[in-house]
């Protein structure tokens, strides 16, 4: 690998390179203009004049600052000071040239003024010619240091595309090379621009299908969403990398770095139809009241955080045990309207000081536990955050006069076969039985796999990738349902609007997705050829891992509602005695640290509860 110098080149050394080409350049005149045999006169008239025709160009070059860019990075604009700031020399010499005629003896010109204008052209020639080169040959160089180069094509006109070509081109550093250009309005095609050939959309197909693009890079305005659309599933056909370019405000300094193209995340390729909510009742809703949302710092309570601030609520508590997380969020927001609180929802006393503080109006509980085999391994944890945390909030809420409580729930609550889902059915029943008999409206939302959550299959996958793989499945015929975590959100938002109390409602989560040819897609679009650059190995199911999820259990039904995503689940009613009973029986199991004495106990209660690929299949 070719080691290229990191230092810039000293002025003194541009400025003298410079000289000798103006030096070079007149003496050049002088012989093309008398064609290679000036006289003798005129040859030492010009040699007399020479010493002027430096002196003046060094002044220009003085004045203008030539010599203090760096060469390999020469722009149009280096070049358009360089024109000036030789016309500027060519110009001065002329004035003083023809003034000589008038107090000089014999009444000529100091030189020539065809001389002095074939001297300027070849000077302007002759230092665009040098700061090209050294560009040129610099770049030449780059290539063979970076390695192995991306073919990008690059969509868009306008500004943001040109600008995205120079900047990325001109980057040192940068694996992306842009080779093709595209523009989506059809305004340029077949023209060039910035030296490069404009094509149409069907030459890009072509492009596509025969391998030739690496990557396709998007430099398109926000309102461009059915163009990106259309580009993000030519990216999926074609197995092809796609990145994007921030908007010209985002980038730093006014400054493009290849650092700052981000890749399209997988979520945003899997072309999901647009969910809408009625965002003026959410708003009428919300607006003016406080909310509190518990697992503020997580996936689901974060974006919770971010959409209810739209709908200007008086305050939200912004409620989390993890620090760390929730300073980010903080950093993040930045809104005022936001309380950012540290607390955990299995103590009552802190819960209780919360409520006392700030009197929420709404509240939205995200917090919970979530990872299925973690949770199979620590049942006793699982069931106090999951069932005697979500009942310590329930009997705050309804003390307080709540109006609204909305638990975010699970699909693994159906037919659970592992801890999680069951105590997450246990919380869920236990909101719904407590319903039944106070002021309190309690909603429960209950939805599959969100893509980009912590701990989500496509961060994983992302991971392993990034790490030269191999892509760890663990069934070949494992199959989820899969949402992004905003429309989840978008429809937590809607249900709890549209929530009288007591329901369950259930997703439309759309179609079950294979996970190994979720790998499969992952891997492509990170440019690797399966079987060839990296394999996927199948590990085994994990413990409690089901093959298919499911929404609603074989006994449930459901109803429509007036939003076509959201249906209510009809699901068996519980006695709230028994209810109550129950869990306190079941939490005061903890003390004991028993983990079959705890899990046969939500066996008892839940007998849908049935364990699979777990050590607690022996008190099914």
């Amino acid at each position: 690998m070719r080691i290229l110098p990191q230092n810039t080149t000293p002025r003194w050394i541009i400025f003298l390179v410079d000289l000798i080409g103006v030096c070079f350049a007149f003496l050049l005149a002088y012989l093309l203009r008398f064609e290679f045999h000036p006289p003798a006169d005129e040859w030492s008239r010009g040699l007399s004049f020479l010493p002027f025709w430096l002196i003046g160009c060094s002044f220009a070059f003085f004045l203008g600052k030539t010599y203090q860019g760096i060469i390999r990075y020469t722009s149009a604009q280096d070049s358009l000071r360089l024109f000036v700031t030789l016309s500027i020399a060519a110009a001065m010499l002329f004035v003083w040239s023809i003034s000589r005629s008038y107090w000089s003896a014999d009444g000529l010109y100091a030189v020539p003024v065809s001389i002095l204008m074939i001297a300027y052209l070849l000077s302007l020639f002759a230092l665009f010619v040098f700061r090209a080169g050294v560009k040129w040959s610099y770049q030449v160089a780059i290539m063979d240091t970076v390695g192995d180069q991306k073919n990008v094509l690059l969509v868009g006109g306008g500004d943001l595309a040109r600008m995205t070509k120079r900047a990325l081109n001109a980057d040192d550093h940068a694996v992306q090379r842009i080779r093709y250009w595209v523009d989506p309005s059809n305004k340029w095609v077949s023209n060039r621009v910035e030296g490069m050939l404009i094509l149409s959309q069907k030459d890009a197909t072509q492009l596509l299908s025969e391998g030739k693009v690496d990557e396709i890079l998007l430099a398109l305005a926000s309102e461009d969403q059915a163009i990106k659309n259309q580009w993000k599933r030519l990216a999926l056909d074609y197995a092809c990398k796609l990145s994007e370019v921030p908007s010209i405000q985002h980038w730093v300094n006014g400054q493009l770095s290849a650092k700052q193209i981000k890749e399209v995340a997988i979520e945003e390729l899997l072309d999901r139809n647009e969910i809408k909510i009625d965002g003026a009742g959410v708003a009428q809703w919300i607006q003016g009241k406080t909310v509190l949302v518990t697992g503020a710092a997580g996936s689901i309570g974060s974006e919770i955080v971010k959409q209810l601030i739209q709908f200007n609520p008086a305050k939200i508590i912004a409620l989390d045990q993890g620090e760390t997380p929730l300073f980010e969020l903080e950093g993040a927001l930045q809104s005022e309207l936001v309380e950012y609180v540290i607390g955990d929802v299995r103590k009552d006393d802190r819960m209780r000081r919360v409520f006392q503080a700030f009197h929420p109006n709404v509240v939205f509980h995200a917090a919970a536990y979530k990872h299925v085999p973690l949770m199979e391994n620590n049942p006793t944890e699982a069931i106090l955050t999951n069932v005697w945390g979500t009942k310590v909030l329930a009997d705050l809420a309804v003390e307080h006069q709540v109006e609204k409580f909305v638990m975010v729930s699970t699909d693994k609550a159906v037919n659970p076969t592992n801890v999680m889902g069951a105590s997450k059915r246990a919380a869920e029943i236990y909101v719904q039985s407590l319903n039944e008999s106070v002021s309190t409206a309690f909603i429960t939302t209950r939805f599959g796999n969100v893509l980009g959550s912590n701990g989500s299959v496509v961060k994983i996958f992302k991971k392993q990738i990034e790490s030269g793989g191999p892509v760890k499945v663990t069934h070949p015929e494992i199959t989820r349902f899969f949402m992004t975590i905003p429309e989840a959100v978008q429809l937590v938002l809607q249900a709890g609007f549209m929530g009288k109390g007591g329901e369950i409602f259930v997703f439309d989560m759309g179609e079950k997705v294979k996970i190994v040819d979720l790998a499969k897609k992952m891997i492509q679009l990170s440019g690797f050829e399966l079987g060839v650059d990296m394999e996927i190995q199948f590990s085994g199911l994990r413990p409690g891992e089901k093959l298919f999820e499911e929404v609603l259990s074989d006994h449930e039904t459901t109803l429509p509602t007036t939003h076509e995503k959201i249906m209510i689940a009809k699901v068996r009613d519980y006695n709230w005695d028994e209810v109550k009973t129950w869990v306190d029986e079941l939490i005061h199991l903890f003390v004991i640290q028993d983990n079959n004495v705890m899990v046969a106990k939500l066996k008892a209660f839940i007998p849908e509860y049935k364990s699979n690929n777990s050590e607690f299949q022996k008190l099914d």
